[in-house]
C-alpha cells in the first residue's frame, strides 16, 4: 500500500449550529481497499463524504484526499482522478445517455473514445442513444456508476450503489469494484444495505450520532464485541439426542441442533462434535453478520429497523 492513503481524516469535526455532525473522526482509506461507511440515518455519513469532496469546509481537523486539502486552489487537478456517484442521481431526461457521460467526460477533462466500454461494463450498451426519460430507475442507477468510473478513476465514493438494482445488476456493481480493487482503486461506499457488505469490503467504519464507533474488518470487530458463532447442526433424532445430551446446557433442539460458541473456538468445536462419531446430515456455521455487528456497536442490538 502506498505511505499516503487516498483519504485521510483527523479529528475532522463539522458542527450546525448546536448540532456535531461529525465529531472528532479519524479515518484513512489506502489504494486498494475498499472501506464502508455505515451508520443510522443521521450519523455523519453524507456530511463525511462532501467534506472529502471539499464540498464544504470542516470546523476543526485536517482532510486530505491523494495527499492534498479538498478546500486548495490545486484540488481541481485531484477531481479528474475521483469518482462520485451520489445517492440520488439526477439527469436530463432529454439527454441520451451517451449524451451524458459525453458532458461529464468533458467535465473531467478526459476521453469520450472509451464510452461503449463504459456501458458493456453496467450493461446499458443497447439503451446509450435512448433518452434518460426512457430509463427506468435501475438504469439511471448503472448510468450513475458509468459517469463515476470515467476517467478510471483512482478513489470512487459511492452513496447507496446498489438502489433501485435488481440482484445480478448488483452483483456486476461489485464485481466491478472489485476489479477496480485489484487495479489499486480506493473505494469508499456508504450504504445501509449491509447484507450485501459482508464479504465484498476489507474494513468497516461505524458512525454512531457523529462519532467513529468502530473501525476495522468485521472478523476483528466480531471478536471485539464477543459476538458468538452460531453453529447448526441437522441430523437423525437419534444423533441431536447424543449432540443435545454432550453440549448439555448449550445446546438448543428444534429440529435442529442449534450451538453457540466463540468466533475462535470454531474449529475446536467442530472437532469435539466428529469425534462422536455419529450420523450428521449437514452443519451450518454462521459468523456473525455485519449487520449484527452494526447494531452492536451502535447499541440497537435486539431492535428492529428505523
Amino acid at each position: 500500500m502506498n505511505s499516503v492513503p487516498n483519504i485521510m481524516l483527523a479529528t475532522v469535526t463539522k458542527k450546525y449550529g448546536a448540532l456535531t455532525a461529525v465529531d472528532g473522526v479519524d479515518l484513512a482509506v489506502q489504494a486498494g481497499e475498499c472501506l464502508a461507511l455505515v451508520g443510522h440515518n443521521g450519523a455523519g455519513k453524507s456530511t463525511l463524504i462532501k467534506m472529502v469532496l471539499g464540498l464544504i469546509a470542516p470546523d476543526g481537523g485536517q482532510v486530505r484526499v491523494m495527499g492534498q486539502d479538498p478546500l486548495s486552489p490545486g484540488f481541481k487537478e485531484v477531481r479528474r482522478t475521483i469518482g462520485f456517484l451520489p445517492e440520488q442521481v439526477l439527469f436530463q431526461n432529454n439527454m441520451t445517455g451517451r449524451e451524458t457521460l459525453e458532458f461529464y467526460a468533458r467535465l473531467k477533462g478526459v476521453s469520450r473514445k472509451d464510452q461503449n466500454d463504459l456501458f458493456r461494463r453496467v450493461d446499458l450498451l443497447a439503451a446509450a442513444e435512448n433518452r434518460i426519460s426512457t430509463y427506468s430507475k435501475g438504469m439511471r442507477q448503472r448510468l450513475g456508476l458509468a459517469q463515476a468510473l470515467i476517467g478510471t478513476p483512482a478513489l470512487l465514493i459511492l452513496d447507496e450503489p446498489t438502489s433501485g438494482l435488481d440482484p445480478a445488476s448488483r452483483r456486476n456493481v461489485y464485481g466491478i469494484l472489485n476489479e477496480m480493487k485489484l487495479a489499486g482503486c480506493a473505494v469508499l461506499i456508504s450504504s445501509h444495505a449491509l447484507t450485501e457488505l459482508d464479504d465484498r469490503i476489507d474494513r468497516v467504519a461505524i458512525l454512531n450520532r457523529g462519532r467513529l464507533a468502530a473501525l476495522g474488518t468485521i472478523p476483528d470487530l466480531r471478536r471485539n464485541m464477543g459476538l458468538p458463532t452460531e453453529i447448526r447442526i441437522q441430523a437423525p433424532a437419534e444423533s441431536l439426542q447424543l449432540v443435545a445430551q454432550h453440549f448439555k446446557g448449550k445446546c438448543r433442539l428444534n429440529g435442529v441442533a442449534q450451538l453457540d460458541c466463540a468466533t475462535h473456538e470454531k474449529l475446536a468445536f467442530l472437532k469435539d462434535l466428529m469425534a462422536l462419531d455419529i450420523p450428521l446430515d449437514n452443519i451450518e456455521v454462521r459468523d456473525p453478520s455485519l449487520e449484527q455487528v452494526f447494531l452492536a456497536y451502535s447499541g440497537q442490538e435486539g431492535q428492529g429497523d428505523e
